[in-house]
């Protein structure tokens, strides 16, 4: 009878607690809590393919990226390790300079590797044209510019773009070795909302 009683106590102790520990939990603020896609506004789920080029132009009068630091290894470099660039690159429906404006892309590369040119991709795809007006696509990955084609991850995305995940496959239209001037086609694959 006395263990009886002694469990009884122990399990209203147990449960009085309980109820405290819930009481005092229930006034703190909360740091998460889960929702579902339709209490923010988003709907279905789309997959989307856009196609554009990247004009990466480092000479002339207006260049649209230049170099922000260099190593000291840079400049003996077979693969300019150590050098960070800053980009503001026009995105256009085609290959041709004055062809149809999209977009920029903005953002930072860096050559990251030592053994082979490979670049460290910080890219922010800022389009400025038709529904995409203002929405955003943001890539992060490793560029090897001398493969034919590149695989990299978009990470997220803003306004259309939102909860935004993929990839983007990067090929090389044009390269000028005097200039260091680029066009590349990307063709982008994404999830979003």
């Amino acid at each position: 009878m006395a263990k009886s009683k002694t469990l009884i106590l122990s399990l209203f102790i147990i449960s009085l607690t309980l109820l405290l520990s819930s009481a005092i939990a229930a006034k703190q603020p909360r740091f998460s809590r889960m929702i579902t896609p339709t209490s923010l506004g988003l709907k279905k789920e789309k997959l989307s393919h856009l196609h554009f080029y990247f004009h990466d132009i480092l000479s002339g009068p207006k260049p649209t990226a230049v170099t922000v630091a260099t190593a000291q290894m840079t400049n003996t470099s077979s693969t300019f390790f150590g050098m960070v660039n800053m980009a503001d690159d026009p995105l256009t429906v085609g290959p041709e300079p004055e062809s149809k404006l999209l977009g920029k892309a903005q953002g930072i590369y860096g050559a990251a590797a030592q053994q082979e040119v490979g670049l460290l991709m910080v890219m922010n795809f800022a389009f400025s044209e038709g529904k995409y007006n203002g929405s955003t696509l943001s890539m992060l990955g490793r560029n090897t510019p001398l493969s034919a084609v590149r695989e990299m991850p978009i990470v997220g995305g803003s306004g259309l773009f939102r909860f935004a995940r993929g990839y983007a496959l990067a090929n090389t239209h044009t390269f000028d070795l005097k200039t260091g001037n680029a066009v590349v086609e990307y063709n982008v694959y994404v999830f979003h909302y």
